[in-house]
């Protein structure tokens, strides 16, 4: 059974963020069946140039599998009535612009900040149930322990709906990435098909149930502002596999960066430690970004930067790593134009937050593994695991 999200050892030099998969040539990282079907982009010009024509280069195919379905995978999607109508990231035109506008409201600056206080607590008390068992021993997976359940929580209160108990949404977070983004072969996207008819399923009752309250909730908004219950279900799937798991990941690149790169003592100071915090998570996003490429189709045939593309043809782009980490722009890493995320404010003050927290509460932990396995899929990565141990007396974290 193929499992593409399956973690991958990094050579020891290529430990820490510096073994991310999709730093090297994006061709390199991909197997053929994906480098056959889609054209990758690396000039962060022309990437800058095809996400700033978005009439000619659309995201139709963003919530489209990366690889074709068996028909035996669509059959159980179909009898679990799945679907994913275009809206948000996957839509375009005034459609796009409308929900746009009703997402972006519950995700002002003003918004974001008001969760600093939450983050803040939420990750001293986390660290406080690991302190003993740290001290009794164990080694602990910060992936888990840490940056799993703090964004689904703060994306419910952001929105104010429900997510279902964490272990469970990580599970099914997973499996859709892994569906969409990946390219398991026929027996394995059964199973994940399963799981994606699960989660839908779960969503289906949860925008029901929202739509009844009636309360100042993302869904209730939506379906105000004109929008459907077969997109607004099509949005909440996106959001709860996007829109937490990726900042999960970003929190695990950016523990480990601090803890591989010595510079989980910086994060911790009282007065600086914030500033560190921000530099670390600056770097990550750049070099090791958890969405480092985005798909694109190009509408009608078209030449970019003296480059032709044809009708249909499907590009994946090149945001973080790669060109841009050499030339330190990091003006593409949330994307850019129409579509630039909502969530890029939250994603980096939370990640910050997290990690100067944690490195405060924690100062004296140290990585068991300097070069761990890294997962990927066309358009994600992330650490396999974080995993930390208390260090010996008299050791440093460098």
């Amino acid at each position: 059974m193929s499992c593409p999200y399956a973690g991958t050892l990094a050579p020891e030099e290529l430990s820490g963020i510096a073994g991310a998969p999709l730093a090297q040539p994006l061709e390199q990282a991909f197997p053929d069946v994906v480098n056959q079907r889609y054209s990758s982009i690396e000039a962060p010009e022309m990437v800058r140039e095809i996400l700033r024509r978005a009439q000619e280069f659309t995201p139709a195919n963003a919530l489209h599998a990366a690889v074709g379905l068996a028909p035996a995978t669509l059959r159980i999607l179909a009898r679990g009535r799945f679907a994913l109508p275009p809206v948000l990231a996957s839509a375009s035109g005034p459609e796009h612009l409308a929900v746009r506008r009703i997402v972006a409201g519950f995700f002002s600056p003003a918004k974001v900040q008001a969760q600093s206080g939450f983050i803040a607590r939420r990750t001293s008390e986390l660290c406080e149930q690991l302190r003993e068992r740290l001290a009794n021993g164990e080694q602990l997976d910060l992936a888990v322990e840490l940056a799993a359940p703090i964004p689904p929580e703060v994306m419910a209160r952001m929105t104010n709906t429900p997510a279902p108990p964490t272990e469970q949404l990580k599970a099914w977070s997973r499996d859709s990435l892994e569906l969409f983004w990946g390219w398991p072969d026929e027996q394995r996207q059964q199973v994940l098909a399963r799981s994606a008819v699960q989660y839908h399923a779960w969503l289906r009752g949860s925008v029901d149930q929202a739509l009844q309250r009636g309360d100042e909730n993302l869904y209730t908004a939506l379906h105000r502002g004109g929008v459907d219950r077969a997109r607004i279900v099509s949005l909440a799937y996106f959001l709860g596999i996007a829109g937490q798991e990726t900042t999960t990941m970003l929190i695990q690149s950016a523990l480990l960066s601090a803890l591989h790169d010595g510079r989980w003592a910086d994060c911790a100071a009282a007065e600086t430690g914030r500033d560190s915090s921000q530099e670390v998570v600056a770097q990550v996003l750049l070099n090791a970004s958890s969405v480092p490429t985005w798909r694109r189709i190009a509408q009608e045939d078209a030449k970019v930067l003296g480059r032709r593309f044809s009708r249909g043809e499907e590009l994946v782009l090149r945001l973080s790593g790669g060109q841009n980490a050499e030339l330190g722009d990091d003006s593409l890493v949330f994307g850019f134009g129409l579509h630039r995320c909502l969530g890029a404010k939250l994603a980096r003050m939370e990640t910050e937050m997290v990690l100067h927290a944690a490195a405060a509460a924690l100062p004296d932990i140290e990585l068991v593994y300097r070069a761990p396995g890294w997962r990927h899929l066309v358009s994600f990565q992330t650490p396999d695991r974080v995993l930390v141990r208390s260090q010996p007396s008299g050791g440093n974290n460098s």
